[in-house]
Formats: C-alpha cells, sequence, structure tokens
C-alpha cells in the first residue's frame, strides 16, 4: 500500500486555512494513488495551541473543522485534533473514511518538560490504540501513535511494544516535534529502535513551519520492518512524501550540516513569524559587527533584500572601519541602508542629567544612554513606517546580561538569541562559504566590540565563556561539579553568577527561536527572585 506522509505548515488558530490546506494536501495525496495520508499532530489548530485550549469556542471550531473534513473523507486520512469527551481534553488524531470520523486514538503519553506543558491541558489517553481501517484492498490494523507516545523510554507505558501486541500491522507516528540541533539523528535513533523491537514498519509524520520561539523542521521519515531507510522528507519546507510499504529500497541516512540546518531554521523562523503575525519589512540596527551582519543576512534570505532596512547610528566612539563594514554589508546584501548619527542625542540626553548626576564618575550609565537612544531610534522607525526591530543579541551575551535593556535588546523578535557567539561566527562564516561574501571579512577577523567607551572591547574570551553558558544553561551542573570537570574556578562563578542576575533582562527580551536543547524563553523557566546559590 501506499502512504502518504504530508509535512504541513499550520497556522494556529486559523481553522479555515488550516483545513483548506489539509483537503488540498489529501487531494493531491489522492491523486498521486495514495491509500492512506497522513497530517501531523494538531495539524487542525496549530501547535502549541497552549492556554487556547481553555477557550470553548476554540475547542468547538476545531471539531466542526474535524467534522467538515471528515464528510470529505474517501481514502482513510489521518489528522490531529482535540477531542473532547465530557469536560475533558485530549490531544488526540482521528482516521477518517467513507465520509466518517471513524477512529480516535487519544494521546496516551503527555510531556511536561523543556517546552512542553500538556499535563497542564490534555488528559492522558487510557491505552495505546490500534484499529483495523481499510486500506486499499486489504483491512490494515494501524497502530498510531502521538508525538511523545514514541519516545516512552521513561515512561511506564511502552506504546509500541503494547500496539505490536496488539497485533498491529504497523505503526503510524503523527507528531510536532520541533527543531533543535541533532534532533533528526535522535529521532531516527529512537524509530530504528522500535523497528528493531517491534518489527514492524514505522511512519513519522511531523509539522513544519514556526509557531512563535518553536521551529518545526519537517524531515518525516519512514523504515522498514528490517530497519531500513525507505523515505525521507523534505527539512524546513512543506512536502508530500509517498511510501510504498512494501519497499525494498534502503535510502543513505543523509544528516544535514549543523550550521546549514541551523541557517535553515532560523530562516524559517523569521519568514513564518513575519507571515503569521502579518509583518513585511524590518530594520537591523547595523554596527559593522559580526551579530548584526548575521541576523540582516538571514532576514534577507527570509524576507527579501527589499524587505529589510539596515541603520547605522554612530557615536563619537564608533570606529570608521565599523560604519565602512556596515556599509559593505548593506551592498553585499543589496538592503536599504541609512546612516542616524546619534551624538546629539546623547549629548542632549546628558545635559539634562547633568544636575542629577552633579559630580558623579562617567560609568556604565553614560555608556547605555547610547544603547537607549540607538534603541529609541530604532523603535521610531517601526512605529512610523511599520518595520519590525529585529534584535541581535546572542545567547552568550544574553546569558551574561552583556546587553542593554531598552537599548539593543529592543526589538519583536531576537533572531540569534540561541546561538552562542562561537556559533555566530561559524554560521558567518559558512554563509561566505556557501553564498559568496555576503558578511565583509572584518566583521568576522576583528574584536569584537561594543563601541560605548574609548578603546573598549568585549571583556570575555568567548572561545571559553560560551561553551560554559551553555553547559550552565543546557544541564544546570553545580559549581562543584564543573570546577571537577578542569573548568577555571573563577570562570565558572562569573558565569553562574551572571546568568543568575540577569534573569531580569531577559523576562523582558523579545521573544528567540529555539535551536538548542535548552533556549532562553518558554522552556526556561527560573525566578528573578532567586536567592539560592549552589
Amino acid at each position: 500500500m501506499k502512504v502518504a506522509l504530508c509535512q504541513i505548515n499550520s497556522t494556529l488558530g486559523n481553522f479555515d486555512y488550516n483545513s483548506s490546506l489539509i483537503l488540498k494536501f489529501y487531494e493531491r495525496s489522492k491523486k498521486l494513488n495514495a491509500d492512506i495520508v497522513v497530517f501531523p499532530e494538531l495539524s487542525i489548530t496549530g501547535y502549541p495551541p497552549q492556554d487556547l485550549l481553555l477557550n470553548d469556542n476554540f475547542i468547538n471550531e476545531n471539531l466542526v473543522a474535524v467534522s467538515t473534513i471528515s464528510k470529505l473523507s474517501t481514502v482513510p486520512i489521518i489528522i490531529g485534533f482535540v477531542n473532547k469527551i465530557d469536560n475533558s481534553i485530549y490531544n488526540s488524531a482521528g482516521i477518517c473514511y467513507d465520509g466518517k470520523l471513524r477512529h480516535i486514538c487519544n494521546k496516551v503519553l503527555l510531556p511536561t518538560y523543556d517546552v512542553f506543558d500538556e499535563a497542564r491541558y490534555f488528559k492522558s489517553g487510557k491505552e495505546p490504540c490500534v484499529f483495523p481501517t481499510p486500506v486499499g484492498k486489504k483491512l490494515v490494523k494501524i497502530g498510531l501513535q502521538i508525538c511523545e507516545d514514541m519516545w516512552d523510554k521513561d515512561y511506564d507505558v511502552k506504546v509500541s511494544r503494547s500496539q505490536m501486541q496488539l497485533g498491529a500491522d504497523l505503526l503510524i507516528n503523527i507528531s510536532a516535534s520541533p527543531y533543535q540541533k541533532d534532533r533528526l539523528k535522535t529521532r531516527k535513533e529512537i524509530i530504528k529502535e522500535k523497528v528493531r523491537e517491534t518489527k514492524l514498519p514505522f511512519f513519522y509524520c511531523n509539522m513544519v513551519g514556526a509557531q512563535d520561539e518553536l521551529i518545526f523542521d519537517g524531515q518525516s521519515v519512514a523504515y522498514s520492518s528490517e530497519g531500513n531507510l525507505i523515505g525521507s522528507g523534505k527539512s524546513f519546507q512543506e512536502d508530500i512524501l509517498i511510501i510504498n510499504s512494501d519497499s525494498k529500497v534502503s535510502l543513505t541516512n543523509k544528516i544535514m550540516k549543523n550550521e546549514e540546518s541551523i541557517y535553515r531554521a532560523l530562516c524559517l523562523g523569521v519568514r513564518d513569524y513575519f507571515i503569521k503575525t502579518g509583518q513585511k519589512e524590518a530594520v537591523i540596527g547595523l554596527s559593522g559587527g559580526i551579530d548584526s551582519s548575521l541576523v540582516a543576512s538571514i532576514a534577507v534570505e527570509a524576507l527579501g533584500f527589499e524587505n529589510v532596512h539596515g541603520i547605522a547610528m554612530p557615536s563619537v566612539y564608533s570606529s570608521k572601519h565599523s560604519l565602512n563594514d556596515a556599509e559593505e554589508l548593506a551592498k553585499n546584501l543589496n538592503i536599504d541602508y541609512r546612516v542616524i548619527p546619534i551624538q546629539n542625542g546623547v549629548n542632549s540626553i546628558t545635559q539634562t542629567l547633568k544636575p542629577v548626576f552633579k559630580d558623579r564618575p562617567i560609568d556604565v550609565t553614560e555608556e547605555n544612554i547610547q544603547s537607549r537612544i540607538r534603541g529609541l531610534i530604532l523603535m521610531a522607525l517601526s512605529n512610523k513606517f511599520g518595520w519590525m526591530v529585529l534584535s541581535t543579541g546572542n545567547k552568550t551575551e544574553l546569558a551574561l546580561g552583556y546587553c542593554t535593556l531598552y537599548g539593543d535588546m529592543s526589538g519583536g523578535l531576537s533572531v540569534i538569541s540561541d546561538l552562542n557567539k562561537i556559533e555566530v561566527y561559524r554560521l558567518a562564516e559558512w554563509i561566505n562559504e556557501k553564498m559568496g561574501p555576503r558578511i565583509p571579512i572584518n566583521s568576522i577577523n576583528k574584536m569584537p566590540s561594543a563601541e560605548l567607551a574609548k578603546d573598549q572591547f568585549d571583556p570575555f574570551d568567548y572561545e571559553i565563556i560560551s561553551p560554559l553558558v551553555d553547559r550552565v544553561v543546557e544541564t544546570h551542573p553545580s559549581k562543584k561539579e564543573m570546577v571537577e570537570q578542569g573548568f577555571n574556578k573563577e570562570s565558572v562563578d562569573l558565569v553562574k553568577d551572571k546568568i543568575q542576575m540577569n534573569e531580569y533582562k531577559r523576562k523582558q527580551a523579545a521573544p528567540g527561536l529555539k535551536i538548542s536543547s535548552k533556549a532562553f524563553g518558554m522552556g526556561r523557566r527560573y525566578p528573578i527572585v532567586n536567592h539560592y546559590m549552589d
């Protein structure tokens, strides 16, 4: 039989659009002679719905959409939706055919870690599901799973094994699994493990697109009962993957290079954030540095050069090479470029505050005034022209608080907030290698500086600090553990203390695109008031 895995880009809460998209892919799949057509987890609603699930009208509109699609069904179609039984709701998958919703599978394993909080909303399904379904000329027993049901290692219920014992002929998993570095490799290893355990073909259909901070990479896959890869969907774009369940092919297990997958993920994240919020144009403060150069390059790829505006805002501390680098970048990217000097504004503010500050020495206060004037200018341009400000801070800076609240942190989306400084350099070099000279080589090679004071350079050795930040954020080791692992005690103290001190800043930052196992934002929940020091 032919199975169609349709990795689609749903829009959260847009039931008309999602329904028409499902039906369009359904009709295309039937024309490709598919015997069963599969769509991702919560494809009717979009994922994750979060507190929209507390709205009865939202649930009801979702049920109406499922009913409408089911009435138009001929060959079996599997769709993800929110099921309601009495006063409880479930993350569910429905099998529709011959004009009716015939079977409903409720998700058994509800994740409550990282960005997931499904137990807040959903009730767990009672047991794994196997449904006899007419597929082509056969009655096929489908073991139907939803995302986490596959990741059952740390749960008491072993969904795949139970479905095998219930007599399933094949396993189908519908997912909304967010992208992160190396996630595809992990998914494939989990699926191959299930195939070895059950000796059953495994079909995995994943969502594609972006929703706020989360990016969904698609990359649906299918494995034969022998453990061979027999189907592989496109990365970061919609696709229909048609697989013959009896296929004897064995495809090469291709894994995209890390920099390419990060780049494509961030481009998709930016593009969908603009499309789904109704925005079209972006504005970026161009300092001539590596971070703003990288953000501008991603924005051009995602939105088109005609929709990106670069603004250089020099002060007396801005070097000539920084302005030259910003201008060179703008020419390489063919974007609108403007220079708006800020020194008159800085002078005005400092003179206004002089009677209040009296004889206090110049310090970080005056540095932050420069950054905040730049943020004010960008937000003014945003208000006047409807351009969304893209903030340019990286994960290392956000962790250590090396950023200015209401200054360079201003913006509607933080594009590289989950890339550490080393990854920023690697990605910039990859872009130039693959796409020609976009980012000026001087922006890559020069010592990083905020240029808010004379002869100022960043006070960190990023080769040491960036991996240390990632270790602290992603695995939460104690200071003692890190020192025992060979990290310098002074560096450990610095990183741990600064991450804790600057939580208040990150709570007020623009949403950032998640590409690691633990990003700042919805997946990391630390209190601002926190007196615990390990």
